[in-house]
């Protein structure tokens, strides 16, 4: 008998019948002899729809206060999923965060998942129940409701597949596994049979929106078997795992993208020991995740232009933050927000030369210009402007043989 954790996202929930039908994927799998643990999203925009409800009483509205009106997406969806399961004859029992409890640590809006109580829930399936737990969210040591971000449904799932020791743990989605690009944009894309969750991770922070980043990254250290499936089919999914049963001979896994991102540029900054640290330190302080970063020191060797990326959202923030900063001296500061990040991704680059020639060379066979440029082992992100951003996906999605 196997202990297994089954996530569905937004989509496989997002009506009665899809509610419904998942809930028979749940039987379907308890009556092979298995222990469930079913985790669920919020019903797809519902998450959005509650945002709207916020700003409409002000633009600030309290995290505290944020975080206990999204968690009663979940709430609902697992109380429904719960309904359903006992309406097909499966004994189910729904369990909101405060009643296991999830303990989380870290900031309103943005807390992770260090521990939960297993002992009911343990009970609970060895009596041959079914549990269902909400995503996204927990209980803090002061007994607030906090979330765990966007996406952190996945997180949840892969907590819970750690804490309570689980065999596997499937993610149920609109698609049938990770594709090489996305699919609803690219039809030629590929479903990936077998990937490593180093390419996994890099794909997920760079765009990809299969699986939340964080999730893979727990996953990865713990050594957590997944495996992304289609809520809608019976196709074989994507198995994520270790990165030495992968196939190294293809040099580029996928092409991801995103476009929510912002590019500003301090130009003419002091060169001096810990400039940086002066920059970034009130940015961190204020929650703003900096992603790229790139430097270039003048001919002079005293002043230096400092160009990095940001979510488009904080861009009002972080320029404030800048421009209020007395401890950093600059020229000029400049920005863009019509800017998108595309990234290849591909375990095979360590072994490959010449990916990075083949993929400038086939962004200038477009007409693509780079803005900046971001490396690491694995993976090779650039700035574009966005209007470039779906031929830029077609191009590599072609010249890297992924169509």
């Amino acid at each position: 008998m196997a202990k297994k954790v089954l996530k569905f996202g937004g989509t496989s929930v997002g009506s009665i019948d899809r509610i419904e039908h998942a809930a028979n994927i749940v039987k379907r799998e308890q009556l092979n002899g298995d222990k469930i643990i079913v985790i669920v999203s919020a019903m797809a925009g519902k998450t959005n729809e509650l945002i709207k409800h916020s700003q409409l009483i002000s633009k600030e509205f309290d995290k505290r206060e944020l975080d206990v009106l999204l968690s009663t997406g979940e709430q609902v969806t697992s109380a429904l999923m719960a309904g359903a399961l006992n309406k097909i004859g499966v004994k189910s029992k729904s369990w909101m965060n405060w009643q296991i409890p999830i303990l989380t640590d870290g900031e309103h809006s943005n807390s992770r998942i260090i521990n939960m109580n297993v002992e009911k829930i343990e009970k609970f399936l060895s009596d041959g129940g079914i549990a269902v737990i909400p995503g996204f969210q927990g209980i803090s040591k002061s007994g607030d409701i906090t979330s765990i971000g966007r996406g952190g449904s996945d997180a949840t799932a892969v907590a819970v597949a750690k804490i309570f020791n689980t065999d596997s743990c499937e993610i149920y989605t609109d698609v049938d596994g990770v594709h090489s690009t996305d699919p609803n944009k690219i039809p030629v894309a590929k479903k990936i049979d077998k990937i490593s969750y180093e390419e996994m991770l890099e794909l997920s922070s760079v765009g990809a929106k299969v699986m939340q980043s964080s999730a893979v990254q727990t996953a990865m250290m713990y050594d957590i078997p997944l495996q992304v499936r289609s809520t809608f089919t019976d196709r074989k999914g994507t198995e994520i795992f270790s990165k030495e049963s992968i196939d190294y001979s293809k040099s580029v896994t996928g092409v991801a993208y995103s476009k929510d991102d912002a590019k500003i540029t301090l130009i003419g900054v002091e060169d001096k020991p810990g400039v940086a640290a002066d920059i970034f330190e009130p940015l961190g302080k204020k929650q703003i995740n900096v992603d790229m970063v790139i430097q270039n020191i003048s001919s002079d060797g005293k002043t230096t232009d400092l160009t990095f990326t940001i979510k488009r959202e904080d861009l009002t923030k972080t320029l404030n933050i800048l421009k209020d900063n007395n401890r950093i001296k600059f020229k000029e500061l400049n920005s863009n927000d019509k800017v998108s990040k595309v990234s290849i991704v591909g375990a095979g680059m360590v072994t490959a030369p010449g990916v990075t020639y083949k993929m400038f060379r086939a962004l200038a066979k477009v007409n693509i210009n780079i803005l900046a440029i971001s490396t690491s082992e694995i993976k090779i992100s650039v700035i574009i402007n966005e209007v470039d951003t779906l031929n830029a996906v077609k191009k590599l999605h072609t010249i890297f043989d992924l169509d």
